[in-house]
């Protein structure tokens, strides 16, 4: 287990590097760590995770630095490790529970604690006071959700049926089929995210 968490430690790294700039929005990316992270978190689980995410989040941040090192970012990364494997370690796997797993991560990880560190960082780094929650952030994790959603339903799907027969899972469900109660849960779960999106923004919550 510990060679495997060494192995997704190095994958996450890896994929650190790669990312895509939102125009117009400072210091904030699309990141395709979400695919080795809930692949990896489903393999070894939610206390594993933890560890995974401080290591891969400190080397990250030294192997592609994005500007000055702030310590509660970790915090961000362990939180999605936790989630991911909370939800998928040794679990049924279904199109209802991936969908759910990603909007937990991008409910809690991404749009409030991902902006609470940000504000952190503005105001002991940066020397800036700033809103709690950017809007730009708010609507990059709102709008993005139903799209990795739909994402991870697939590439899970497929990746279950690889790990079972390496054996790194107890059994695989095969192809997840989406189905209208999951695309309606979908749509659901967004209209909340959007719902909480305003929520955040007026300081309400």
């Amino acid at each position: 287990m510990l060679i495997l968490a060494a192995v997704f430690i190095a994958l996450r790294v890896a994929i650190k590097g790669l990312k895509i700039p939102v125009p117009g929005v400072e210091s904030l990316y699309i990141s395709f760590d979400m695919f080795v992270n809930s692949v990896g978190s489903m393999v070894y689980g939610p206390l594993v995770g933890l560890l995974v995410g401080a290591v891969s989040d400190t080397l990250g941040a030294i192997l592609f630095p994005t500007g000055t090192y702030f310590f509660p970012y970790i915090f961000v990364e362990m939180s999605s490790s936790f989630i991911f494997g909370l939800f998928l370690y040794r679990s049924h796997l279904t199109p209802t529970r991936v969908i759910l797993t990603r909007f937990s991560v991008t409910v809690f990880s991404n749009m409030f604690l991902g902006n609470v560190a940000f504000k952190l960082y503005q105001q002991f780094i940066m020397g800036k006071e700033v809103h709690l929650f950017t809007y730009g952030r708010l609507i990059k994790n709102a709008v993005l959700f139903p799209v990795e959603a739909l994402l991870m339903v697939f590439y899970l799907g497929a990746m279950g049926v690889v790990l079972a027969h390496l054996k790194l899972i107890p059994s695989s469900n095969g192809k997840m089929e989406l189905k209208l109660r999951h695309l309606l849960l979908l749509c659901g779960l967004f209209c909340l995210a959007g719902g909480l999106l305003v929520l955040f923004a007026l300081d309400i919550i």
